[in-house]
């Protein structure tokens, strides 16, 4: 509960600094300035995650180091699971590996998700929660609470609509936000295993089977977001997008579709570059700016001669 409070404080924080920094140019009462503030707060989240994130593509690679030893491991014991999961086991302590790695950045999200949750929940009910607490920031408890977009308050939910001062807009709203972070937590997850992951890594089942879990939970238990809570979480799922696009393309796993494209392109442009040079050498068409050579006139003595 005491980090939960924390994290409750410093979400708040964060948010209130953003809302005070774009409330110099923007309306203080609108949506639209919560709202960016939200982003403000994913981008400092995102920011603060990337040290984790390059653990989580060490991770990915030692995986891929590993794998021959991990399907070997799996054909040995193919008919004895707990012998199977003991070996694994003993290999990762083995290499220094740990898969549970790759999702330390979605998994150290969650209680921040929950934090933001509980503030927004609190704006709804108009009960402070974090800096919301604190004298100087008081009054913004009730300026939160008034603001909206399209009509639509940041603490409202699809399935509390009818709740909100409009439900058709609340119930629209939300359902676009809820096939945004759906569609956005699948696109993310598929760029990964399609392009990064190579096709006979042990892995991939339990990816594919993440590829279509999270969507379906997002978008089950999105019904029960706050509109504010799914802006965060569909801005943080484009974050992820470019910052892994990014990464595979300009460092990817050795083995991968990804990692065979880089290659194509370093050879196409070595091969372009190669071109250019041999144009230069070998062309014999004079340009426009290449002085003209008059051909000399033998003498008159060799004339005679031939």
């Amino acid at each position: 509960m005491f980090i939960l409070d924390w994290l409750r404080t410093a979400v708040s924080w964060v948010l209130v600094q953003f809302h005070q920094l774009l409330s110099t140019f923007m309306d203080p009462a609108s949506g639209w300035t919560w709202a960016l503030s939200i982003v403000g707060l994913v981008l400092v989240i995102r920011i603060l995650l990337i040290p984790l994130f390059v653990k989580q593509i060490k991770a990915q690679r030692g995986l891929q180091i590993i794998q021959p030893q991990m399907k070997e491991i799996q054909k040995k014991y193919a008919g004895d699971r707990e012998r199977q999961s003991q070996e694994m086991m003993k290999l990762y302590k083995e290499t220094g590996t740990n898969p549970l790695a790759s999702c330390l950045p979605i998994l150290l999200q969650a209680p921040i998700f929950f934090a933001l949750f509980s503030v927004l929940q609190g704006i709804a009910m108009k009960v402070p929660e974090g800096v919301f607490n604190w004298p100087q920031y008081e009054y913004l408890l009730d300026v939160a609470h008034d603001a909206s977009i399209f009509g639509v308050p940041l603490y409202a939910t699809f399935w509390n609509a009818d709740q909100s001062p409009n439900p058709t807009n609340t119930r629209i709203l939300a359902f676009i936000l809820i096939i945004l972070m759906s569609a956005t937590t699948f696109l993310t997850q598929r760029q990964l295993i399609v392009k990064n992951t190579a096709p006979d890594n042990p892995m991939v089942r339990q990816q594919k089977i993440l590829l279509y879990v999270f969507p379906i939970v997002f978008a089950v238990g999105g019904v029960n977001f706050p509109i504010g809570v799914l802006i965060y979480w569909f801005t943080t799922n484009l974050w992820s997008m470019g910052q892994q696009f990014w990464v595979i393309r300009n460092n990817p796993q050795p083995g991968t579709p990804a990692f065979d494209a880089k290659e194509k392109r370093k050879a196409d442009k070595l091969a372009r570059k190669s071109g250019t040079v041999v144009i230069e050498e070998v062309t014999d068409t004079p340009s426009e700016n290449t002085p003209r050579v008059q051909p000399k006139r033998a003498p008159r003595a060799k004339r005679k001669k031939k």
